[in-house]
């Protein structure tokens, strides 16, 4: 072989060397150096500075005086219950109301058969004129011999006998007075008879019925007074000190603390009533003391033995900071709002919530201040330090310009055209 054929053998030896080793390594270092630019280019977008400014919403922060409330589960219980039961045994002959219906205080409810007993009193009568009768006897056979006397007839009356006539009528009025004790208590058993309503209440429904015949111990009906009645709530030993600073900031002459009476279902309102007595021991075993609110109840909205949300207005923040709810976030130190920055960025804001503000907003204890303004929607696309486009309630962004459509599918393009050039 001649020295040419064997530097092009040489020659062509290196090239496939180099095809097999060398060109693969340049290609996988062009991919690294693109990747690598590719990744940083991400990475700018992701740092915010290439990227949009994202479309949210925010409100400012305003000033307004806010009820502060406590808020508990409380029982409706009864101003007064009484179980009526006959006074007297005997056969109930009527009863006058309805399973339902309100009753006066002083309005007969139900009649006991008045005869065993009338015929006692009228026993109790003619046992009266009889010893009334006899009282007169002896005091006129007393009167006989004290005149004798007085005319110088002592021979004629003894003294022994003149005591005897006088201890006579004393028991016979004694035995008057027994007597006319003796018809007021028939009278008073008479009268027990009619059963009168003790309270005005709603009757419930009756424990007996007509014809049957009753004893002191059987109970008829049970009366509730719904007009006005008592809320009755529990609170944690640590607002005692709130709860009696308020009553005595409102004074004995101002109007009590309100209390308001909400459904369990859907929270609305049922009545408003007032603070009436703090009890005063705390019950160890719960940590709670125990309040009694009264409510007027006009149109029965409250019924006893029902469960209610309440909320006891104790004072009221004047100007107080309030944001919308949605506004606050929960993260792992805590509450934070995103703070809208005068050059249209956001930053993790930490908030105090001090209380709710009514369904949709809160009361800011700290964090933040007058005018400020806080995201209340699209947080998730936030991070601190994002560009925003700051839109009112209700505000929808505006639709993109022909040019802003051009420049984005250039853009496309443009990426496109330089992955397939790599």
């Amino acid at each position: 072989m001649s020295r040419f054929w064997k530097i092009a053998l040489a020659v062509i030896v290196v090239l496939v060397v180099a095809a097999i080793f060398v060109v693969p390594r340049l290609r996988h270092n062009a991919a690294t150096t693109g990747t690598a630019q590719a990744q940083g280019k991400g990475q700018q977008d992701k740092d915010g500075k290439d990227q949009a400014p994202v479309p949210v919403t925010v409100v400012p922060v305003v000033s307004q005086d806010v009820p502060v409330y406590l808020t508990a589960l409380g029982t409706v219980q009864a101003l007064n219950t009484v179980t009526v039961r006959s006074q007297v045994g005997g056969q109930l002959m009527k009863l006058n109301f309805k399973e339902g219906q309100e009753v006066k205080q002083g309005s007969v409810i139900a009649e006991i058969d008045p005869r065993t007993i009338q015929s006692q009193y009228d026993q109790a009568t003619a046992k009266l004129r009889q010893d009334q009768a006899a009282s007169a006897t002896a005091k006129n056979n007393l009167d006989r011999s004290v005149n004798l006397v007085s005319k110088g007839g002592q021979q004629y009356v003894s003294k022994q006998d003149l005591d005897n006539l006088k201890n006579t009528l004393n028991q016979a009025e004694a035995t008057v007075a027994a007597d006319t004790a003796a018809i007021r208590a028939s009278q008073v058993q008479l009268g027990f008879t009619k059963v009168i309503a003790p309270i005005d209440g709603l009757a419930g429904i009756r424990s007996v019925d007509v014809g049957n015949i009753v004893a002191t111990t059987d109970a008829i009906v049970t009366l509730t007074q719904l007009h006005p009645v008592y809320v009755m709530f529990y609170l944690p030993e640590k607002n005692l000190d709130l709860v009696r600073s308020s009553v005595g900031e409102t004074g004995a002459a101002s109007t009590p603390l309100e209390v308001m009476a909400l459904d369990r279902i859907d929270s609305h309102v049922v009545s408003t009533g007032e603070l009436d007595v703090i009890d005063n021991t705390i019950d160890t075993s719960t940590g709670t003391f125990r309040l009694r609110s009264v409510f007027q109840n006009p149109k029965t909205e409250l019924w006893p033995g029902q469960f209610v949300n309440v909320q006891l207005k104790v004072r009221t923040v004047k100007n107080g900071l309030v944001i919308p709810a949605q506004a606050v976030q929960r993260g792992p130190d805590g509450d934070y709002v995103y703070l809208v920055q005068g050059d249209n960025t956001v930053k993790m804001q930490a908030v105090d919530v001090a209380s709710e503000v009514g369904d949709s907003h809160v009361l800011i204890g700290k964090g933040l201040k007058l005018d400020e303004k806080v995201v209340t929607e699209g947080q998730f696309r936030l991070k601190p330090g994002s560009k925003i486009q700051p839109l009112a309630p209700g505000q929808v962004p505006a639709a993109p310009t022909a040019d802003e459509l051009n420049k984005a599918k250039q853009g496309q393009a443009k990426q496109s055209g330089g992955r397939r050039g790599g």
